[in-house]
């Protein structure tokens, strides 16, 4: 039986590949997409992967995977540090969930350094860039099957 886990994006993580790549690296979200639907084939996870710029669209897919997946992976963002919506969502689904960062938010402005969605998580990987998926699907894992 195939497990399926929700990845979700938040805003300009569209822009991958382009933004910033100093901090957030030269890999696309089309790339880290691929990257992370095979390695989770490969732990019997069906990745179901989405990006919205959209805070609100984010809330409804979370809603969504009630019933439908057994985990979520979420890299927020900048709504990491703005939205109790997010956390609301995370906490009403009740789904097991990992918060995954690119970079180290704990090494850059100290305003990244609060997040909304930690206290509603697993767990929080940040840090290891694109890696960080594969990663969150491995810490999930064991709470999913």
């Amino acid at each position: 039986m195939t497990i399926s886990v929700l990845v979700l994006n938040g805003p300009n993580l569209n822009m991958l590949g382009k933004r910033e790549p100093g901090v957030y690296g030269a890999r696309t979200l089309a790339e880290i997409e691929t990257e992370t639907t095979a390695f989770g084939a490969g732990l019997g996870i069906s990745v179901d992967f989405r990006q919205s710029n959209h805070e609100g669209m984010l809330v409804d897919w979370i809603h969504e995977a009630l019933g439908r997946c057994r985990g979520i992976v979420i890299n927020p963002g900048a709504y990491t540090h703005t939205s109790i919506a997010l956390h609301d969502a995370i906490r009403a689904v009740a789904l097991p969930t990992i918060e995954v960062h690119l970079s180290n938010v704990f090494a850059r402005e100290t305003f990244r350094h609060h997040s909304y969605i930690s206290p509603a998580a697993l767990g929080v990987i940040c840090g290891f860039g694109p890696l960080g998926y594969q990663l969150a699907l491995t810490a999930l894992q064991p709470h999913v099957v």
